[in-house]
């Protein structure tokens, strides 16, 4: 049995689900309403504040749907109390991050800079030139939407320049040895 899977999900105090007989999870919170399709073949009851996912057999798509489904579920509880947050990090000379209105103005490098519009329920935080938030409460959309920025000027291993997480750590290279022994 599925060690994620079987872990019942506690709904905290302000929190509704409602599951549907299409198996259409609608979960509202303080910060929002976020709704998702889970694959029929999995069972979810709510029984007062605990929710649990439940598989029909030990077959191998059931087992693989089975940890998904409850996760799934799980960010979107976590996603309408606390939200979720990535942070990326700005490294390179000239290059920076500012806050224009909703939008994130980034200057990367290019000729021209660089104008990235947050989605619908996906907001941007500027705390310093070099260090962006991207905040929302869907987890799969906010690492999205980071992936997308990171993926403007990713860091490039001889210099460490560009876009890359918080904490992620860059493997570097060795520049040019040189033309030692050539004439």
């Amino acid at each position: 049995m599925s060690r994620i899977g079987r872990a019942p999900i506690t709904i905290p105090a302000g929190v509704t689900v409602d599951v549907d007989a299409n198996n259409k999870v609608v979960v509202k919170g303080p910060k929002g309403t976020l709704s998702r399709e889970i694959r029929p073949e999995m069972k979810i009851t709510v029984e007062g504040n605990v929710l649990t996912v439940t598989r029909p057999s030990d077959n191998r798509l059931h087992r693989s749907l089975h940890g998904l489904s409850r996760t799934l579920i799980n960010n979107m509880v976590v996603g309408v109390t606390e939200g979720f947050k990535k942070d990326l990090e700005i490294n390179g000379v000239g290059y920076r991050a500012a806050k224009a209105g909703k939008n994130l103005n980034l200057a990367l490098g290019f000729s021209h800079p660089v104008i990235v519009e947050p989605p619908e329920g996906i907001s941007f935080e500027v705390p310093s030139p070099t260090a962006i938030q991207v905040i929302g409460i869907d987890k799969e959309l906010v690492g999205a939407v980071a992936a997308k920025i990171r993926g403007y000027r990713k860091p490039e291993p001889y210099k460490g320049k560009g876009i890359k997480y918080a904490g992620e750590h860059i493997r570097r290279k060795e520049g040019k040895a040189g033309a030692k022994g050539k004439k």
